[in-house]
């Protein structure tokens, strides 16, 4: 930001040293990039924050200056005098999409000259635009208000030839799709929805935030004008400005959002300049459409925070001139607190944290000693943290490798593999990554894609997990954003399996987890599954299929699987339990099941835990499957597996290991249909 140094004149006094000045700038936030002589002036280079969009005018560094030195200051108070017909009889502003604009609005002016602007007027503007654009030069009296009245307070304005505007009419919309526009620099633009255009009764005249249209901007003919001043959403004028790669002083502070209350200021600033400049005559009233969509809410300062954070004393009715000299207004106080409703041009005040900020940059942070003491309490991990961090130590020591992937992928990957939701996903309108345009509702796709990366440059044993964010379309508004674990691997369907077993049993997970047969398209049909964590949803286990595999490019045999992170953190054991052990021999027992085809390990595993009492239970393990059509028959398998027994109290007997055997029978055969052999 380049303001003038004779500029910043007329609103506060600048009797101190220039070099003091900038260097009372940066250390309150304003940081100087450096001082450049234009003619008689000085053009100061200031880099302001993106939170600050208040300081991108002259007004908002004086005032910025005024505080700092506890000089008063003096802001102009526009007046315009109206003496012509209603602007509203015969003209009328409609906005169509307030998502877009929350207000629009425009003032009237009549008979003006056009010609040249004051010489002050010139050399001022100069200054600000010269360094950046040296064969910069002024246009006419008319725009250069509207550059003049934007460098002053930070609000854009447009002008637009009345004559030139059909239908007596605007209308803020959002762009039809295909819809061209010739902007002032003499570019044809395509349009598409989400932007938003100023349109007149047939045709946009203007891209709303951002440029004016060529076929309605002032020239040497021009006789009646209408003065836009309008608030434009700042995510649509960023997406907008970015998709079309046409950035402009005005669109730099609407992405920033503006003081809702600079709107008229401005109208009545420019309008009152351009019938002194001009000549002309001011319709009576406003043109008026929607209304500000934001307003201050009270914030609470403890004064007792101020030497708790920032390590220093500093007396109550210093805190309270700082805080209204910034332009707050106190709404309450007491011995303990104070309580100040920010101004409108202060978005950056929510917080007691903020008004803290405040008063140590006026009050100087130089004042704060070096080695000063500011009490501090250790933090601790959230559940999160932790099940995240044992996460990763588990992953890495079975082998596996810990990917970063971005979170935007292109359109086919999204639709490729997509288990969690079958909703098309949110899409960018300007993406970061060539051909990445939409929010990524898998993290298998970008995984896939490192494999086929460390294949090609020759390494083909590629374990990774990652844990990231998914996005899941709603119906309405965001999408649900989901922390997720990934993990493919090449040694298969049940290595991999194995490793969510691991996981669940590093983190002591209170649960049990069962897999149920299903279909994908990415995943090979007799190697697909779902997985459920007590009864919820859990995620997905797969071996990647032929055509998966000719997808992504992959040379060798994938699997995949995704699972859901809050489940893990729901229910696992952070807090370490001791449990004693026991004194006396275990005891085991082998089991050979005859079974039909259909029945899953798991189902079998869960059916013995569930017969035997937990206590004497201490481990079953799965030995072998045999299948032996000509003795058994067909679609029939033997299940070879051992359990553990034993007693905390005494030795177990052989013929109580031989009761608890019986009761896994019984079970197994009245809830699998299954039969011990021999």
């Amino acid at each position: 930001m380049l303001v003038s140094w004779n500029w910043l004149k007329q609103y506060v006094a600048l009797d101190m040293d220039r070099e003091e000045l900038e260097d009372r700038l940066a250390m309150s936030g304003l940081n100087h990039e450096g001082t450049e002589t234009v003619f008689d002036d000085l053009a100061i280079d200031l880099e302001v924050t993106s939170n600050r969009p208040d300081c991108l005018g002259h007004i908002g560094v004086a005032r910025e200056i005024a505080v700092l030195y506890d000089l008063p200051l003096s802001i102009p108070s526009p007046k315009p005098l109206a003496s012509g017909p209603d602007a509203n009889a015969d003209f009328s502003v409609t906005i169509d999409a307030p998502e877009l604009c929350p207000r629009y609005t425009a003032r009237i002016i009549r008979g003006v000259t056009i010609g040249d602007s004051p010489e002050w007027m010139q050399d001022q503007l100069r200054t600000v635009f010269a360094p950046v654009s040296k064969d910069w030069k002024p246009v006419n009296n008319v725009v250069d208000i509207t550059n003049y009245v934007l460098m002053e307070c930070g609000q854009p304005l447009h002008a637009f030839d009345l004559s030139k505007l059909q239908g007596q009419q605007i209308i803020v919309r959002e762009a039809t799709d295909g819809e061209e526009f010739q902007a002032i620099d003499h570019h044809t633009y395509q349009l598409s929805p989400g932007m938003c255009v100023i349109a007149d009764a047939n045709r946009p005249v203007a891209i709303a935030g951002i440029m004016g249209g060529a076929d309605s901007e002032v020239s040497d003919s021009t006789v009646d004008i209408l003065i836009e001043s309008a608030a434009f959403s700042p995510m649509a004028t960023r997406a907008t400005s970015r998709a079309l790669n046409l950035h402009s002083p005005s669109s730099y502070r609407f992405e920033r959002a503006l003081d809702p209350e600079g709107v008229q200021w401005a109208a009545d600033r420019a309008c009152e300049l351009i019938l002194e400049h001009c000549g002309g005559t001011l319709d009576e009233g406003l043109l008026d459409a929607g209304a500000s969509n934001w307003t201050p809410e009270p914030v609470v300062m403890r004064l007792s925070q101020v030497e708790r954070i920032l390590g220093i004393s500093i007396d109550a009715e210093e805190v309270k001139r700082i805080l209204l000299a910034l332009g707050n207004s106190e709404t309450d106080s007491d011995d303990s607190s104070i309580t100040i409703t920010p101004p409108t041009w202060r978005r950056d005040l929510t917080r007691e944290a903020d008004l803290l900020e405040e008063i140590a940059r006026i009050h100087g942070y130089e004042k704060i000693p070096e080695d000063v003491g500011v009490p501090m309490a250790a933090s601790f991990k959230s559940d999160w943290d932790r099940v995240a961090s044992k996460l990763r130590t588990t992953m890495t020591s079975i082998g596996f490798d810990e990917s970063l992937t971005a979170s935007v992928v292109s359109t086919d990957w999204a639709s490729t593999y997509s288990p969690w939701s079958d909703k098309p996903p949110l899409r960018t309108v300007s993406p970061m990554l060539k051909g990445a345009d939409a929010l990524r509702t898998s993290l298998v796709p970008s995984l896939l894609e490192v494999r086929r990366i460390n294949q090609s440059l020759a390494n083909p044993s590629v374990e990774l997990f990652e844990t990231a964010k998914i996005y899941l379309p709603q119906d309405e508004g965001l999408p649900q954003e989901q922390w997720t674990l990934g993990i493919t691997t090449g040694q298969g369907f049940h290595h991999l399996k194995g490793v969510i077993e691991t996981v669940l049993h590093a983190l002591k997970v209170n649960g049990q987890l069962k897999v149920e047969s299903t279909s994908q398209d990415l995943l090979h049909g007799d190697y697909s599954a779902s997985l459920t964590l007590d009864g919820e949803h859990f995620g997905f286990l797969g071996e990647v299929n032929a055509g998966g595999l000719k997808t992504f490019s992959l040379r060798s045999p994938a699997s995949v699987a995704e699972i859901r992170m809050d489940l893990l953190v729901k229910h696992s054991t952070l807090i370490p339990q001791h449990s004693q052990l026991s004194n006396f021999p275990a005891t085991t027992r082998d089991l050979n099941i005859v079974l039909n085809e259909t029945v899953r390990w798991d189902a079998l595993e869960s059916t013995v835990k569930n017969a035997v009492d937990r206590g004497l239970l201490e481990d079953i393990t799965y030995q072998e499957t045999y299948r032996d059509p000509e003795r058994d028959g067909a679609n029939v398998k033997r299940v070879l597996f051992t359990v553990k027994l034993r007693r905390d109290d005494q030795t177990m007997t052989s013929e109580e290991a031989d009761a608890v055997r019986g009761q896994i029978v019984a079970a197994i055969e009245s809830e699998l249909d299954g039969k011990l052999l021999g």
